[in-house]
This record gives C-alpha cells, structure tokens and sequence, in this order.
C-alpha cells in the first residue's frame, strides 16, 4: 500500500515563496502518475500538479503555471513542490496524491475534473495559508 507522508507546509505573505515534500514509499509499481491536489475553504479538491512516472513529464493547472514546480528526487523517494509569488487564493490545505490512472491523474489536473478512482492514495494533507 502506498503510503504519502507530505510536509512543508506553513503561514506566509503573498509574494513568498515555500517547498512542499512529500515523502512516498510501498510502490508496486513503476507506472503511476504522483502529484499535488488543493482544496481550500468552501471549495473542491482541485489538481494543482502532477508527474508522470512513466515518461517524467509534469502538467500544471492554469491557476499555478508559472509560478509552481513539481520535481522529484528518485532517491530520496520525494516529490516537491516548490511555490513562488504565492497568492491569498493559493490558500488551501494540499495534497500528495499518486493514481496509476495516469491519463485520469493528467485530465484532473489540467481540467479542473475531480480524481476519484479505485486507485488513488491520499497523503493526509499540509496547510499553506497565505496573507494578503
């Protein structure tokens, strides 16, 4: 079972920057698709960005393109999510997510769509609140 364990999060000023980890371990698999959801106050879980495992290509939602980057360490087993000129409404609690539905994983992220399969593992979440 895939266990995700994320860390990073913390209270800034709009404009900051801040790196989410997460930590992933208990892959059965190479072909998954892993990555950051959001869901702030009031609204849906919403796909921030995701990287594929299988060809290493990473997709962003519209919201963050330009301002966050996804990477990942092989070693370490970590992914991140490095987050510049950070908004009040990036406010949210996030996410590390891992689906071996990578097409699904892809459309969720870049189409706004939930991601809700069988096949998903949920870390349980950071806090990144950001003040105007």
């Amino acid at each position: 079972q895939v266990q995700l364990v994320e860390s990073g999060g913390a209270l800034v000023h709009a404009g900051d920057s801040l790196r989410l980890s997460c930590a992933a371990s208990g892959f059965t698999s190479d072909y998954y698709a892993i990555g950051w959801f959001r869901q702030a106050p009031g609204k849906e879980r919403e796909g921030v960005a995701c990287i594929s495992n299988y060809n290493g290509n990473s997709y962003y939602a519209d919201s963050v393109k330009g301002r966050f980057t996804i990477s990942r360490d092989n070693a370490k087993n970590t992914v991140y999510l490095q987050m510049n000129s950070l908004k009040p409404e990036d406010t949210a609690i996030y996410y590390c997510v891992v689906d071996i539905n990578i097409p699904k994983y892809i459309i969720a992220v870049l189409t706004g769509v939930p991601l809700a399969t069988a096949t998903t593992s949920w870390g349980q979440g950071t806090q990144v609140s950001v003040s105007s």
